[in-house]
């Protein structure tokens, strides 16, 4: 069979092989946060579940050495405006990402989720309810819900299989808990059922939050 994958994938990614072999495992894409870079989730990758084949892909925006977005901010009265425009884009080469992954490493097209981290929640959130048919579910962690991206949401039965985690310290200055608080009740409304995980933390992944997401993903 010919394969139609590039030989230079649209995203820069490292990749940790499952644990479990399969002839098609489960895959998880990480999405690191604003001004990070592919290393950063990639340090728990052990630490996650054995079965599945683990993805940490690069934002496609280079701010500086070593420090990528997937889309920019800009700063008006003190206030993160995002670059709307740009997340759109990222979007859809995430979505081209994840069907490259699917013919290169043979995955189980059924389970794929994504795992994003701040900026990365903010992607993770827009793709999956934007296309639900192609993730299972997603680990948002300290990010957000577009308000842009409402529109453009899914209808409410294609959404209900849809497996949502979402963590968040209650100390976080970066992007406030109240922002994860306001995306559990906007999907709460649209019939999904998250699980949400409320941390005395700031903005971060700790100890306790990595241990949850684990067992969500078992």
């Amino acid at each position: 069979m010919i394969s139609t994958v590039p030989d230079t994938p649209v995203l820069k990614y490292l990749v940790r092989e499952p644990g479990i072999k399969s002839a098609h495992p489960p895959m998880l894409i990480l999405l690191h946060g604003y001004g990070s870079n592919e290393q950063d989730l990639f340090s728990f990758a052990n630490s996650l579940p054995a079965k599945y084949l683990i993805i940490s892909a690069r934002a496609p925006i280079t701010l500086e050495a070593d420090s990528y977005a997937w889309y920019q901010l800009e700063y008006a009265a003190d206030k993160p405006v995002s670059n709307i425009e740009q997340e759109a884009k990222s979007r859809q080469l995430i979505i081209q990402f994840i069907g490259q992954l699917q013919e290169k490493y043979a995955v189980d097209a059924s389970e794929i989720y994504l795992c994003g981290f701040s900026q990365g929640a903010i992607m993770s959130y827009s793709i999956a309810l934007t296309r639900p048919d192609l993730v299972k579910g997603i680990a948002a962690m300290s990010g957000r819900l577009l308000e842009e991206v409402k529109p453009q949401i899914a209808a409410p039965e294609k959404l209900k299989k849809l497996q949502i985690f979402i963590s968040h310290g209650t100390y976080d200055n970066t992007l406030p808990f109240q922002y994860s608080k306001s995306a559990d009740s906007y999907l709460q409304s649209r019939g999904i059922r998250p699980v949400f995980k409320q941390y005395p933390a700031g903005h971060e992944i700790n100890a306790q939050m990595l241990h949850d997401l684990v067992n969500w993903l078992k």
